[in-house]
């Protein structure tokens, strides 16, 4: 089908204001030369960069600037994803032009059907946009050559809709242009746009290229099907393009190399593209070809793409595999009786979550079958060493598993054979502090199989280097096999999705998928039209339909296709509040009958940080913690873990916190005079009891000056509420994850050096109950209750098997095999050498075997009780207290108690059978510490029977005396203190 009728046609518009130019020719070539009297353009590839640049240049090229004469000329850079646009002008050239537009950037954005929105004032002048089917734009002082179309647009004073400003709140200021009534607009957008302003003697004032978003979802949202369908008897592709000029499919046999058994064309409908072929297409592999303008070439580009739906890859992702995911070959058997054989829990409150990286969880486990070692398989090796540690940590109340990155990512090659590996007997041998096992790793860092994998390519598939064979649909059945065998011993399974960001852009790059689909839709752009970058790499833009629907329908393959019980997700402040909330609804929508999935068990969190272009609702009510409130949706709670450690992983690493010696044990590091040290412990311990009390705003407790606040009330450094949740689940505690360094690196630093080794596993110890033991969801990082060590690495995504290493053996705990790699880490080299090369910072398999008891005796402990894991925040209110507060202080404890009920009795109802108080006593301090407290008089208070029973001699010495209410906690020790029922 043409595009356009005719070049004298009136298809577009039917009214005189429309006018053409002569016509052009499209050519196949990647390279395009256009020669029109004395100008000659060339637009030539260059190799993919992932960080386009907007970088300061002329912004027109006039009639007589183009030269041959290389020694009079210079070189202007169009720097963009994937091409550089060369122009050669003489330097007097450059200087006399006349105004700052550019088709190199753009700045106009198409909001709707109708409205143009562009941040400039053209006065008593006019306005035009203009249109090339086949990209051969050319700006000029005198305006726009090489067009197909030019319409005139007209100013709309009234300013921009409410429902554009809630979509575009950053351009809510821009002037806004009304399109002619009866625009062809649909077929317009296929093609290279501009918009030009002309001064009222006709003369260019401005220029720029349009983003299109915002007309895309008016003209063509759509929710019908999308991906590979499968019926009786055919397949079918669907593929949403609407601004392609032709999509093919080419399908192949094999998963690479040969030649197509058939290319197909695709017919559009509305912007979306569909073929239909026999079922024997299923289990073969295709791409789609798709020609189409790209906004960072400013050419029409043939894309080879990956299906945005695809369910299925061949290695490497090189092809789509169609696969059909209700195939009964890929159901381990009983699978479809899942869901009845889901771990039990009822309430959210219930869950406790352990953060875990698929290859490190059995690549140095020598129990594991080696054909299985770092893949799904690993977990369905029912008595491994790391199985067994797993089943530990459920039987003492552990509920839910969550799996780092698992879909398709860039950076691991999926077949094993191109990997390259160390020497590790050798890199054993030499010495902790040494930077020589750091150089090895790096050498091969991108051609080794590690990689945490937030670098995604395409969000719905299994990652090809877990599975045994990541050609065919091996990955489909061998992950569920994971989750089902995860399930069988009581564990649920979260997924980390990193929706926020993808790896590649632009029309060649092999990691770039929606970017070749739909240039310029996907991600998103900043004003100048240059993709964000504040996520690392290639922002996405949740606020766009399609992006949204992609998301969710991603979201709802995992949960009903391969059971998974929950999503963590990555950068979630980056995605807006509205996508989260469908995301919830449409989960928790979920049920057994009709989907075969629990949807109300479907627990979701994420990181709500409030950062880049997004920050401060920038685009749209995001997804942050402050905005979560009252969602049912989980936000990290950084309060707790600056708090509990010091500092902030992007402050000193010598900045110390209540566990890591604030005031009692100073480092050496320069905290300020003694008043000022003492009043950041103070504070300290306030944020730690608000994020105790589930870091609900409303919770009321007397801050350490004395005064009755809300948790809303009490404030960060920067002079934020540390609270921000309406309800315990969603806060998700923690002090460590994947990220930064480990608990025990991290209090290995902060602590002083003197210190014995003994004293910061008590520390680690110490760090974890708060956590273990607080309101909300605790959420611990696999190892801390190893001692784990990456042996001070604060970035360890890429840093092999050799800093990653866990043992559950637990022989060790992985410190000191080496300085961390250079990149993050050099500039605390001096810091971490001295501790690497002190043969006393190393635990012992003693130290490793007592810390995995006391953290499973803290788990038991947590759910010993339901006071521990209270539902809502006026049952926090009404029954959590702390009692070490006001001015009067006793620093480094934290007292706090949780009262129950009695059955038959006003009053607060009775939730535990067990125990009807609790009291919890931190103490940070190096020494004994009494607390003295008249409220907790005369109750009848043991040790917890758990701790009671523990080979920690030294918590056996915590005591109560009921006389008095005072409680005697020995050095940085947690005692658990409870009154039995009958007693």
């Amino acid at each position: 089908m043409s595009l356009f009728l005719s070049p004298l046609s009136s298809a577009f518009l039917p009214n005189p204001i429309i006018t053409f130019s002569s016509p052009t020719s499209i050519e196949s070539s990647s390279v395009h030369s256009r020669h029109n009297s004395n100008r000659v353009i060339h637009k030539r590839s260059r190799p993919y960069s992932p960080f386009p640049s907007c970088s300061l240049q002329p912004k027109v090229i006039s009639s007589k600037s183009i030269t041959t004469k290389p020694s009079t000329s210079i070189s202007l850079h169009r720097l963009s994803t994937t091409t550089i646009r060369c122009i050669s002008m003489t330097a007097e050239e450059v200087s006399s032009l006349e105004f700052q537009g550019s088709l190199s950037y753009s700045r106009a954005y198409w909001v709707n059907g109708s409205l143009i929105a562009w941040n400039v004032d053209i006065g008593d002048g006019s306005c035009y946009l203009y249109a090339s089917k086949t990209a051969n734009l050319v700006l000029t002082n005198d305006g726009i050559e090489g067009y197909d179309v030019k319409i005139k647009l007209e100013p709309d004073h009234s300013g921009l809709p409410v429902n554009v400003i809630e979509k575009f709140p950053h351009i809510q200021n821009y002037n806004v242009f009304k399109v002619p009534f009866g625009l062809d607009a649909k077929n317009l957008l296929k093609c290279q746009l501009a918009v030009v302003a002309f001064k009222a003697d006709g003369q260019c004032s401005d220029a720029t290229g349009l983003q299109l978003p915002g007309v895309l979802d008016d003209l063509f949202s759509y929710v019908g099907p999308l991906g590979a369908v499968f019926s009786k008897e055919a397949v079918s592709l669907y593929i949403w393009a609407p601004t392609a000029q032709v999509v093919r499919a080419c399908i192949y046999r094999e998963p690479s190399g040969g030649s197509p058994i058939e290319i197909i064309r695709l017919e559009e409908v509305n912007g979306v593209w569909s073929a239909h072929g026999s079922r024997s297409w299923e289990g073969c592999y295709y791409v789609y070809e798709v020609s189409v303008y790209h906004p960072s070439t400013s050419l029409v580009e043939t894309c080879i793409a990956n299906d945005p739906y695809a369910r299925g890859l061949s290695s490497d992702g090189k092809r789509t595999l169609l696969v059909n995911l209700d195939c009964d070959s890929l159901k381990p058997e009983g699978w479809e009786k899942l869901v009845d054989q889901k771990p039990e829990f009822s309430s959210f409150s219930d869950v406790s979550i352990y953060e875990l990286h698929i290859r490190d969880f059995s690549a140095n486990d020598h129990t594991v079958n080696p054909d299985f070692q770092g893949g799904y398989l690993a977990f369905t090796s029912q008595d491994s060493a790391g199985i067994r540690h797993l089943k530990k940590l459920h039987n003492a109340g552990l509920t839910h598993l969550h799996l780092l990155p698992t879909f398709q990512f860039a950076d691991v090659a999926d077949e094993k054979e191109k990997w390259k590996y160390l020497d590790t007997d050798k890199l054993a041998t030499l010495p902790p502090d040494s930077d020589e096992q750091q150089a090895q790793v790096t050498a091969i860092q991108d051609e080794d199989g590690y990689n945490w994998g937030y670098n995604p390519v395409l969000w719905g598939v299994p990652k090809g280097s877990y599975a045994s064979n990541p050609n065919g649909s091996c990955r489909t059945l061998e992950f569920r096999k994971m989750v089902q065998s995860l399930n069988r011993i009581g564990l649920r399974v979260v997924l980390d999705v990193v929706y926020n960001h993808l790896h590649g852009n632009g029309p060649h790059g092999d990691n770039s998928v929606l970017d070749k689909v739909v240039p310029g839709y996907y991600l998103r752009r900043n004003s100048d039209g240059c993709i964000e970058h504040s996520t690392c790499v290639n922002n996405t833009a949740s606020e766009h339909f399609m992006a949204e629907r992609l998301i969710l329908d991603d979201i709802l393959c995992w949960a009903v296709d391969y059971k998974v019980d929950g999503f963590r997700f990555d950068l979630m402040g980056h995605i807006m509040k509205r996508t989260m909330l469908k995301a919830y609804s449409a989960l928790h929508s979920l049920s057994k009958d009709q989907n075969g999935v629990d949807g109300p068990k479907i627990y979701i969190y994420g990181e709500g940080w409030d950062f880049g272009e997004v920050a401060k609702n920038g685009r749209g009510v995001n997804a942050s913690q402050f905005n979560l409130c009252g969602t049912g949706i989980g936000s990290f709670n950084d309060r707790m873990r600056d708090a509990v450690l010091g500092g902030s992983p992007f402050g000193h690493p010598l900045q110390q916190g209540f566990v890591t010696g604030l005031s009692f044990q100073p480092n050496g590091h320069d905290h300020g005079v003694k008043i000022v040290v003492d009043s950041m412990l103070a504070a300290s311990q306030d944020h730690i009891q608000v994020a105790m009390a589930g870091n609900l705003k409303d919770f009321v407790l007397t801050s350490h000056l004395g005064e009755e606040v809300k948790g809303s009330e009490v404030l960060t450094h920067d002079g934020l509420p540390v609270a921000y949740a309406l309800c315990p689940i969603e806060t998700v505690n923690y002090v460590s994850a994947h990220d930064n360094e480990t608990l025990f690196d991290i209090i290995s630093l902060k602590t002083p050096m003197e210190i014995s080794v003994d004293e910061r596993c008590r520390l680690n110890h110490l760090a974890t109950s708060i956590i273990a033991l607080s309101q909300g969801v605790p959420f611990f990082h696999c190892g801390d209750e190893m001692l784990r060590s990456k042996s001070l690495d604060r970035d360890s995504y890429n840093s092999g098997d050799w800093f990653n290493r866990l043992d559950f053996s637990y022989e060790t705990n992985n410190w000191g095999v080496g300085l961390p790699p250079k990149g993050k880490n050099e500039k605390n080299w001096s810091l971490i050498k001295p501790r690497l090369a002190d043969p006393s910072f190393k635990p012992q398999k003693n130290h490793i075997l007592t810390a995995v008891e006391n953290f499973l005796n803290l788990l038991r402990i947590r759910y010993s009780s339901p006071l521990f894991r209270l539902r809502t925040a006026n049952a926090v209110q009404e029954r959590v207290r702390f009692h070490n507060t006001g001015p009067s202080l006793v620093p480094g404890i934290i007292v706090m108690s949780i009262e129950d009920g009695h059955e038959g009795k006003p009053g607060l109802a009775q939730l535990d059978p067990t125990y009807s108080y609790i009291v919890v006593a931190f103490n940070a301090c190096p020494g004994e510490v009494t607390f003295t407290s008249p409220a907790l008089r005369a109750r009848t208070l043991q040790l917890h029977p758990v701790q009671l029973m523990s080979s920690d001699e030294v918590v056996k010495n915590s005591n109560y005396d009921a006389s008095s209410g005072s409680f005697t906690v020995p050095p940085r020790t947690t005692a658990v203190f409870v009154e039995s029922r009958g007693i």
